[in-house]
C-alpha cells in the first residue's frame, strides 16, 4: 500500500530540461567540428577526429544520463561518502607515475588506455552529493561554528588542495563557489559565509602570488594590450575573434582564428569561435540557454521534497550556470583566464559524461518535486 502511494506521488521528469541540454550537446558537436577542423587535420590527417571522439563521449554520456534519471535520488545519499572518497583517491592517482598523464605542465588525467579520465570533473559531482548528504544530516546544527563550519572548511580545503596540486585554478574556483552556495542554502549564517569568503580570498591571493603564470594572467587581465605578444596573446586573439564576428558573424565554418591563431579553439575558447562565426545576436542564444537551464534547475531545487534533494539540485545547477558564466566571461575579458570548458558544448570526454550524469540526477529529483 505504501509503495502505491509512493508511485502516485511521482510525476513526469522535467523534459524541458532534457530538451535544453540535448540541444546544447548537439550544438556543441557542430561547433566542435567547425572549431577543430584545422587542428584535427594537422594532427591526425582528417577533419573529423575531435567530432568523432566527442560523438562517442555524447553517446556514453546519454546512456549514463538515462541510468541516473532512473535511479532514485536517495541512492546517492546513501552512497555519497564512498563516491566522494573514491574521487579523492583518483585525484591522488593522477600523480602516480604510469597512471597519471601530464599534459601542458598539468597532471589532471589518469590513463585508462582507451579513455583518459579527469578525476577533477568527477569530483565536482561526487562533492556535491557528499556535501548535500552531510549538510542535510546537520539540519539546524549547520549554524554551529565548531561542529559544522570547521569540518566543512577542512573537507573543502582537502579537496581544493589536491586539485591545486595538479594545478587547476578554474576547477578550484568552481568548487569553492558551489560549496559556498550550498552551505548558504543549507542554513549557514552570513558571518560564516563572510569569514569563509575572506579566508578563501586570502588563500587565492597567496596562490596567485606564488605562481608566476597565475600572476601573469592577472596582470594581463588588468592590461591585456600591454603584453599582446606575450602572456596576453590568448585573450587578445579571443577578443579579436569576438570583434570580427560583429552582430551576425562570418558564417558557420568561416572562422579565421581557428587557423592555429586562437589556442584551444574547440575546448576553452569555443565561445569565441561561436561569436566569430555566428555573431553577437545568435551567440546570445547560448547565454539564454544557460539562463533557462538555471531557472529550471533552481525551480526543481525549490520544489524538491527534502533537504538532500534540494541541496543536490542547487549544487548541480550552480555548477552548470557558474561554470558557463566563468567560461564566457573569460572570453569576453570580464575575468582573468581560468581554463574551464563551456558545459555541454566544449570538447572533453570526462566533462561531458559527468555533466550528463548530473543532469540525470537532476531529472530524477524533478520527478519527486512538489507542484
Amino acid at each position: 500500500m505504501s509503495l502505491n502511494r509512493y508511485r502516485i506521488r511521482q510525476q513526469k521528469p522535467n523534459y524541458f530540461l532534457a530538451l535544453i541540454v540535448f540541444v546544447m550537446c548537439v550544438f556543441g558537436l557542430l561547433m566542435i567540428y567547425s572549431a577543430s577542423v584545422v587542428e584535427s587535420y594537422q594532427d591526425f590527417g582528417y577533419n573529423y577526429y575531435f567530432l568523432n571522439k566527442q560523438a562517442i563521449n555524447l553517446i556514453i554520456g546519454i546512456v549514463l544520463w538515462i541510468i541516473c534519471a532512473k535511479i532514485d535520488y536517495k541512492f546517492w545519499q546513501k552512497s555519497a561518502f564512498w563516491l566522494f572518497l573514491g574521487s579523492l583517491v583518483l585525484l591522488v592517482l593522477v600523480f602516480v607515475p604510469g597512471l597519471g598523464m601530464k599534459l601542458g605542465g598539468s597532471s589532471r588525467w589518469i590513463d585508462l588506455g582507451i579513455f583518459p579520465l579527469q578525476p577533477s570533473e568527477l569530483a565536482k559531482l561526487t562533492f556535491i552529493l557528499y556535501l548535500a548528504a552531510w549538510l542535510s544530516k546537520k539540519g539546524e546544527g549547520v549554524k554551529n561554528f565548531q561542529t559544522s563550519f570547521v569540518p566543512f572548511a577542512v573537507v573543502v580545503g582537502l579537496l581544493l588542495f589536491l586539485i591545486m596540486k595538479e594545478p587547476d585554478m578554474g576547477t578550484t574556483i568552481i568548487i569553492s563557489f558551489i560549496a559556498v552556495i550550498m552551505f548558504f542554502v543549507a542554513g549557514g549564517s552570513f558571518i560564516q559565509i563572510s569569514l569563509g569568503a575572506v579566508f578563501a580570498g586570502f588563500i587565492f591571493w597567496i596562490l596567485i602570488k606564488s605562481s608566476p603564470y597565475r600572476l601573469q594572467r592577472l596582470m594581463v587581465f588588468l592590461n591585456p594590450e600591454g603584453k599582446s605578444l606575450e602572456a596576453g596573446y590568448h585573450i587578445n586573439q579571443a577578443l579579436l575573434a569576438i570583434g570580427s564576428g560583429g552582430l551576425f558573424g562570418l558564417g558557420f565554418g568561416q572562422s579565421k582564428q581557428k587557423y592555429l591563431y586562437l589556442p584551444e579553439p574547440h575546448i576553452d575558447s569555443i565561445y569565441a569561435i561561436i561569436v566569430e562565426e555566428l555573431g553577437f545576436v545568435r551567440s546570445s542564444l547560448v547565454v539564454l540557454a544557460f539562463l533557462i537551464l538555471g531557472y529550471i534547475g533552481y525551480k526543481i531545487a525549490r520544489g524538491a521534497p527534502d533537504t538532500f534533494s534540494r541541496l543536490v539540485a542547487t549544487g548541480i545547477t550552480t555548477w552548470f550556470v557558474f561554470q558557463a558564466f566563468l567560461n564566457i566571461s573569460t572570453m569576453l575579458g570580464i575575468v582573468p583566464l581560468t581554463g574551464v570548458p563551456l558545459p555541454f558544448i566544449s570538447y572533453g570526454g570526462s566533462a561531458l559524461i559527468v555533466s550528463l550524469a548530473g543532469v540525470g540526477i537532476l531529472m530524477n529529483i524533478s520527478k519527486h518535486c512538489n507542484k
